[in-house]
């Protein structure tokens, strides 16, 4: 996944949005998220926050199960033409449903979290040092282009776990960390550093850690 003007096809806006933030930390968010239809009152929305000058880059992320012809028409001209330091990203579950003219504009890419988790075979919210040394082991010939994918899954499900201490030098680092496959960088090497920095800040070692500070 990368972070730009673009149409994502997802089975899951939350963490989406999740994975989108972490990979724009210096970044401002402008989230949209519309349970069934995307109506032409949020069109208005995104043009109006569109126009407010900014030196930060804003990427405005549009979510919905369905844009209608019309609604997809009118975004077609902020979209032609973007303010500058705009982004604009827009969520939904179908491919079939965005119109040629969007397409056109906007570079499509697929993310389905559901299959990803399940194909990932790593139970990430009870990680250990021998799970995580397996599962390298076990992706010891994975490409960089499908240790991106793996990564993503992997991030995804730390924050979903909530059971990990996540702070922003983290989050950049794991930023960081799909961003260098892109250059060449050692796909086992990069999946590593990351299973070893998800098990230094898994909270039950900090609850450990305190529990034997307190009996010196």
């Amino acid at each position: 996944m990368i972070l730009g003007s673009q149409v994502i096809i997802t089975d899951d806006f939350e963490h989406t949005i999740e994975q989108l933030e972490i990979l724009g930390t210096n970044h401002r968010f402008i989230n949209i998220v519309k349970e069934d239809n995307f109506l032409v009152e949020d069109v208005k929305y995104v043009i109006e926050k569109a126009s407010i000058a900014s030196e930060e880059v804003m990427v405005i992320i549009m979510a919905s199960k369905k844009f209608s012809d019309i609604v997809q028409n009118k975004l077609l001209k902020i979209l032609e033409e973007p303010p500058p330091n705009k982004e604009f990203i827009i969520l939904t579950s179908q491919k079939a449903m965005i119109l040629d003219t969007i397409r056109s504009r906007l570079p499509i890419s697929i993310v389905q979290y559901h299959k990803i988790e399940q194909i990932l075979d790593l139970d990430i919210k009870n990680l250990t040092l021998q799970s995580a040394y397996e599962f390298i082991q076990k992706n010891q010939r994975t490409t960089n282009q499908d240790m991106k994918t793996i990564l993503e899954a992997i991030i995804t499900s730390a924050v979903k776990s909530n059971n990990y201490r996540l702070d922003f030098k983290t989050l950049e680092l794991f930023s960081d960390a799909v961003s260098v496959l892109s250059i060449g960088s050692s796909p086992q090497f990069v999946l590593s550093t990351v299973l070893l920095k998800l098990l230094a800040n898994k909270k039950s070692n900090y609850l450990s850690k305190g529990a034997y500070n307190a009996t010196l």
